[in-house]
């Protein structure tokens, strides 16, 4: 999963106004960035796995919840800039959005050129494009070379169950249907077979102990939500 340095910076635009989203695209697409967009704050969770923005411009008031929150969440699988988008400028409001872990805050309307410049001025600050590294002691995930340790001990997995095994640890104890998964790893499923995911998970339960000796458990919950959390904590 690493990326291509030459590649144009990919941005993610989570915004649920029609008329903004689509001008914010169609700007940033003329001047050469790649543009993933979601109108929700599940849509962006799985852009946000797959398509691996270098930076995110975040909208606060969305139909599913708050950019704030999502923001927090965010931060736990990427390092990558974000800039919130947002009607709500009080200074309560900026103060509540960078505590939260974004680097930037623009109160709507705001002209398209500041947008770039503000884009530009956090890609420069971050140097993009950047990897994933999960580090959920005492299990680390990194998406460079691929090498996953869970106690010291190294875990040999496919590429795809190293991305399962990401987006569990990156939505840690929460609940995550079989729809969402497929989203978030295996994108355009069309073709593939029903029993994936169940396989996958079967054996990321064998190689990592799970629901075992190992420090975490997946469980299935009665609703048929996929859950993986900590069970045992070590210094």
């Amino acid at each position: 999963m690493a990326r291509n340095d030459v590649r144009a910076p990919r941005v993610l635009i989570v915004e649920d106004e029609p008329a903004l989203m689509g001008a914010f695209s169609r700007h940033l697409e003329q001047l050469g960035f790649e543009v993933a967009q979601a109108t929700s704050i599940q849509q962006a969770r799985a852009a946000a796995w797959e398509q691996l923005p270098d930076v995110v411009l975040l909208d606060v008031l969305l139909p599913d919840g708050s950019g704030y929150d999502f923001c927090a969440e965010l931060r736990r699988i990427t390092s990558a800039p974000i800039i919130y988008v947002t009607a709500l400028g009080q200074d309560a409001a900026v103060v509540r959005g960078l505590a939260a872990g974004g680097d930037d805050y623009l109160t709507k309307p705001f002209s398209l050129d500041v947008l770039t410049a503000r884009i530009n001025a956090q890609l420069r600050r971050s140097g993009a494009p950047r990897a994933l590294r999960i580090e959920l002691p005492p299990l680390y995930v990194d998406f460079v070379t691929g090498k996953v340790t869970l106690e010291g001990v190294a875990i040999a997995l496919s590429q795809k169950e190293l991305q399962l095994l990401g987006y569990f640890a990156a939505n840690a104890g929460r609940g995550l249907t079989q729809d969402e998964l497929l989203d978030a790893v295996w994108a355009d499923h069309s073709g593939v077979p029903t029993n994936t995911v169940r396989q996958h998970i079967s054996n990321l339960r064998r190689k990592l102990s799970l629901n075992g000796t190992s420090a975490f458990e997946l469980i299935l919950t009665a609703d048929h939500r996929y859950v993986f959390q900590q069970v045992r904590f070590t210094g």
